[in-house]
Parts: C-alpha cells; sequence; structure tokens
C-alpha cells in the first residue's frame, strides 16, 4: 500500500512563477547547487547596503498564538510585531 504525501504549502515560501524564474540568476554550462563555489557566488550580484539602515536582525521565541496572530494578516507581519513592540515600549517610529 503506497502512501501518497500531500504537498506542503508554505505562505513564507511560494512556489517560484514563471517571472520569478525570469528574472533568477542563471550559471553558465548548467551548474548544480552543489557546484557552486565561493568565486562563483563572489560573481553573483548582490543587495547593495541599505539606504538606511534601521534595523538590527535578531533571534527572539514568540508564543505559536502570538506569531499565528500576526502571520494570519498577511506579510508584513515581522514590522507589525516591531511596531506593537515600538508602542508598548512607547517608542516614536524611527
Amino acid at each position: 500500500m503506497s502512501r501518497k504525501k500531500e504537498p506542503v504549502f508554505d505562505d513564507d515560501n511560494p512556489e517560484w512563477t514563471d517571472e520569478d524564474f525570469a528574472v533568477a540568476t542563471r550559471f553558465e554550462g548548467g551548474i548544480k547547487a552543489k557546484d557552486l563555489t565561493p568565486e562563483i557566488l563572489a560573481r553573483v550580484a548582490r543587495r547593495g547596503p541599505q539606504k538606511a539602515p534601521t534595523k538590527v536582525a535578531v533571534s527572539i521565541r514568540l508564543s505559536p498564538d502570538v506569531l499565528s496572530h500576526f502571520k494570519a494578516k498577511g506579510p508584513g507581519w515581522q514590522s507589525r510585531i516591531d511596531d506593537a513592540l515600538r508602542k508598548a515600549a512607547k517608542l516614536k517610529a524611527g
């Protein structure tokens, strides 16, 4: 008896569209990800520095229900958490 796994849908990492593939970096000669070297990756265009770096990356543990609440409202959930924390700390937006 074969068990078929149901597909997993991840709103934070949606399936690529034709447009996503069109703008993706292409490597010459059909290079596979496992064959990429630091030298090859160094040639890939990188995002430049932020015009005004205003946030710091951190790791934080949140209750599952809190995270679900913010993610349920769609993209921008991290900014909404930042806004809520800013309000709780009574800080003005930078």
